[in-house]
């Protein structure tokens, strides 16, 4: 009960800390733009969108990825296997979900368990095991297990807005007349989608690790988790898959590469790092 109380207070404080970063930032890119006067607006659009944000995370997460519903009908073996993980694991039935992209992966999002969702792309089945499959579930179940899926999706929520907030400064430009004026709107269209990054990071690299090593606990066979990996992680150089940049952070890998300077802000720790960890639990289950 205690570590439960401690893990829903880190995670309150995480999400609490990203709000009010976006409010912050939001502010400031106001202030830049047409000073105090549209600082204010900027603050109540900040406030508004936090709200919705909280509540309805999960369902832009879901949107933006694309995810539909999956029916019993669709795959009885993925919800009999995830029945008996969340059983295993005494944790609701999160909702499930699947997105229409031959890439394998996965990713979980909700504000808490009772109102979380597992969604996997369609080319999971084709490429793992069952084996696999049931230890990538029990990596998004941790995930939510572990109260990571709010700050997760209200992580992507906030970085898609701070991008295409940039996307709008380079069509409309700033006002002249403004603080830092066009000369500032130009710089935050360049380092609007950096920020974003950056607001994703702190939530990204350790959750990861600590969702991989719960979600070994839950299905009972870290080998599973650890050959998926592998797995993924080539699946997803062969077949690079399109998503929102803001959204990358919720996959259980990156659904694309990061080369160069890009991959200095990737929200995910190397898979030769995770897998290493993986294999050094097998020992003590």
């Amino acid at each position: 009960m205690q570590t439960t109380r401690s893990s829903n207070f880190a995670a309150g404080l995480r999400t609490t800390a990203l709000l009010a970063g976006l409010a912050g930032l939001l502010v400031a890119i106001g202030f830049a733009i047409g000073g105090a006067s549209t600082a204010l607006v900027f603050l109540f659009i900040a406030l508004a969108f936090n709200l919705g944000t909280y509540w309805f995370s999960d369902r832009i997460a879901l949107k933006m990825s694309g995810a539909q519903p999956m029916t019993e009908e669709q795959a009885p073996q993925i919800y009999e296997m995830v029945r008996e993980l969340t059983t295993a694991a005494k944790m609701p039935m999160p909702r499930l979900y699947v997105i229409p992209q031959a890439q394998a992966n996965a990713f979980a999002t909700g504000r808490n368990p009772d109102n979380a969702a597992v969604a996997v792309t369609a080319g999971i089945t084709k490429l793992l095991s069952p084996n696999e499959l049931r230890g990538v579930i029990a990596h998004e179940l941790a995930h939510i297990r572990n109260r990571d899926t709010l700050t997760q999706a209200v992580a992507a929520s906030i970085g898609g807005a701070i991008t295409y907030l940039g996307y709008m400064l380079m069509w409309f430009g700033g006002d002249d007349d403004s603080p830092l004026g066009l000369v500032a709107s130009l710089l935050l269209v360049l380092l609007a989608p950096i920020a974003a990054t950056i607001i994703q990071l702190a939530i990204s690299r350790q959750r990861e690790f600590s969702a991989d090593a719960t979600g070994a606990q839950i299905a009972g066979d870290p080998e599973s988790l650890a050959s998926a990996l592998l797995r993924l992680e080539q699946g997803a150089k062969d077949a690079p898959m399109q998503v929102n940049q803001a959204t990358e952070c919720l996959y259980i890998v990156k659904p694309f590469s990061a080369k160069g300077v890009s991959g200095l802000f990737s929200t995910h720790p190397p898979i030769e790092e995770r897998v290493k960890r993986l294999r050094q639990m097998r020992p003590s289950l």
